[in-house]
């Protein structure tokens, strides 16, 4: 992890002027969040949302454990908003969105367990939002204000529980079972996040490959819908939909998600 997140900021196109990154970490007895700078953190204190300071100690990146980026009140993901990934399909007339649990979150490096009887279970690379404060019917534009930063996420989908003879009628084991929702490896501010670069990689191989321009539904419009029915809190956060086609993975793989100015989600896949 160490290598790929520095060298995806280091690779940044981004102007990196106005860009942070956050961070969260474990180093023996401390969790904490912090800034990440090259291969240095820098621990931080107090509100993440709202008011922090550094000053918590500097460790550096090769030295920690990141964790996933951050522990959300809720998740909210999206299904069927990218063009690329409805094939002959209607596209929604507005988001279209599910809830996972959060119980689902992995950290980077760590494993997505299969869990007993899966058989056919799919990487879903996404573009990931995380809410900065409270929001009840807001409107777009407000939105734009709402959303703190960006993260990477794997919507890990059991197909064979969501779509078959036998499936659910929910889709709360198919997307929701335990480590089903990697995340990280950073929250990052200051990105255009509406034009990213988004790759998923199997096994070394391309898989998914698209930009965040081409999202149906995009963050604000979707924050702004979401707030009409559901108030969204400080730390939710928004899975916004995968793009092209997916494929089943196997115990041993490695799958990776790589989205411009944040850096590589990477994960093995093990059996439970």
């Amino acid at each position: 992890m160490t290598t790929a997140l520095a060298g995806a900021a280091a690779a940044s196109a981004q102007s990196r002027g106005s860009i942070t990154k956050f961070v969260r970490f474990r180093k023996g007895g401390l969790l904490s969040h912090g800034i990440l700078e090259g291969g240095t953190i820098q621990a931080i204190t107090g509100d993440l949302f709202g008011k922090y300071q550094t000053g918590g100690g500097t460790y550096k990146l090769s030295e920690v454990k990141l964790l996933y980026p951050i522990q959300p009140p809720k998740i909210i993901a999206l299904a069927g908003n990218y063009r690329s990934h409805l094939g002959s399909r209607k596209p929604p007339d507005h988001p279209e969105p599910f809830y996972k649990p959060i119980t689902a979150l992995q950290n980077p490096e760590d494993p997505i367990i299969f869990p007993a009887g899966a058989t056919n279970v799919h990487f879903e690379g996404e573009l990931v939002f995380v809410i900065g404060r409270r929001a009840k019917n807001v409107t777009v534009e407000q939105a734009r204000q709402v959303i703190f930063g960006v993260t990477c996420g794997n919507d890990v989908s059991e197909r064979d529980w969501q779509n078959g003879q036998q499936k659910d009628t929910q889709w709360w084991r198919a997307k929701g079972a335990d480590t089903f929702a990697p995340l990280g490896p950073a929250i990052v501010r200051g990105l255009d996040y509406g034009n990213l670069k988004i790759e998923t990689r199997l096994n070394g191989k391309v898989v998914q490959k698209d930009s965040t321009d081409s999202l149906i539904h995009d963050g604000p419009t979707t924050v702004s819908f979401v707030s009409q029915f559901v108030t969204l809190q400080p730390g939710d956060l928004i899975f916004t939909g995968t793009s092209g086609t997916t494929s089943k993975m196997s115990t041993g793989d490695i799958v990776e998600v790589e989205i411009e100015g944040i850096g590589i989600l990477r994960n093995k896949v093990i059996a439970g």
